[in-house]
């Protein structure tokens, strides 16, 4: 990942990426067992946004 996406300087230009990218960096600070909700969150989340771009 880019430095500077993750401290908010920069953008993706997609807002739930964006988003996602803030939430994995925040996921760093939280325990190993409290992380894999936020990898499986961020996951779905990068799914449907693949997925609607064939939409």
């Amino acid at each position: 990942m880019t430095p500077g996406i993750i401290d908010g300087s920069e953008s993706t230009g997609h807002p739930a990426v964006d988003a996602v990218l803030q939430a994995l960096a925040n996921a760093a600070t939280l325990a190993p067992g409290d992380q894999l909700a936020e990898f499986e969150a961020a996951h779905q989340v990068l799914q449907e946004t693949l997925a609607s771009i064939d939409r």
